[in-house]
């Protein structure tokens, strides 16, 4: 059976420097011993680290983490338009297979810019996707867009659907016509920043989805730590309501071989049940 894998995680340290301006600072930490101790509890065998927005650009905690994990991590990293060749080569080295726009509650990039479709491009180039995170009103023109230079999409947090209308918010229509590209996976996660009833939305957003995508193009994620919703996580319930929901053999495939493949870890590799440092 392929390893289960959590496609949504974070690490950070309080003392770390933090961009101005953030939406949140953490006060704890959320080191690699405190991930892998949530890995074992819930029976997962990797996971993939994504960058708080909160540490910006600098990538360098996230690429310690990786590199002391033997293996088991891959990373989502944020940079800048103006990041160099070198420095995208240093991430994928380190573990790196992916770049994360985190949009929410920022402008809405230029689109046709040069600097964001050269972006877009040496993503690709990489052999890379881009993982959106925005506001479901405003989804599919960034899909677009990544579409048009040649990427594949990664859709954060179930689209990020209005909390007052939850999996029946319209905009979620315009993302699901976009299943048949092929090319846009969606990661079930983080109900909880979607609505005031993540169980109900859960359950109905998932099977829309899976309807929509099929199991091949879902990705799971904890969201592991759920800062700002620590009091409103539960891993194991969304597991068990997914299940619920996706049954055995389709929540299987997206734990196990659907984040393999896209997140590129080993195909074939004994994982040891309990993690070590």
């Amino acid at each position: 059976m392929p390893a289960r894998i959590d496609a949504h995680a974070h690490v950070f340290r309080r003392d770390l420097p933090m961009v101005a301006g953030r939406r949140y600072t953490p006060d704890y930490d959320a080191t690699l011993t405190d991930l892998f101790s949530h890995l074992d509890a819930n029976r997962l065998d990797r996971a993939v680290l994504v960058q708080p927005s909160f540490l910006g650009t600098d990538n360098s905690y996230l690429l310690e983490a990786i590199a002391a994990a033997s293996g088991r991590l891959r990373g989502i990293a944020m940079v800048a338009p103006d990041v160099t060749d070198h420095q995208l080569d240093e991430l994928a080295l380190g573990g790196v297979v992916g770049v994360r726009f985190n949009l929410v509650g920022v402008p809405m990039p230029e689109l046709r810019s040069t600097a964001w479709t050269s972006l877009l491009r040496r993503v690709v180039g990489l052999g890379w996707h881009v993982e959106l995170h925005r506001e479901a009103r405003d989804l599919h023109l960034l899909i677009e867009s990544a579409l048009h230079e040649g990427a594949r999409v990664v859709v954060d947090h179930y689209g990020r659907p209005d909390p007052a209308f939850g999996s029946a918010d319209v905009n979620l229509n315009a993302l699901m016509a976009f299943a048949s590209s092929r090319r846009v996976w969606v990661k079930l996660s983080a109900p909880y920043r979607c609505t005031s009833n993540p169980e109900e939305f859960e359950r109905e957003a998932a099977l829309r989805f899976a309807n929509a995508f099929g199991a091949d193009r879902l990705l799971w994620g904890s969201d592991w730590p759920h800062t700002q919703c620590e009091a409103k996580a539960s891993v194991a319930a969304s597991l068990d309501s997914l299940r619920a929901s996706l049954g055995d053999e389709m929540l299987d495939a997206v734990l196990g071989c659907t984040a393999r493949d896209l997140y590129a870890f080993p195909t074939a590799e004994p994982v040891p049940s309990l993690f070590t440092l």
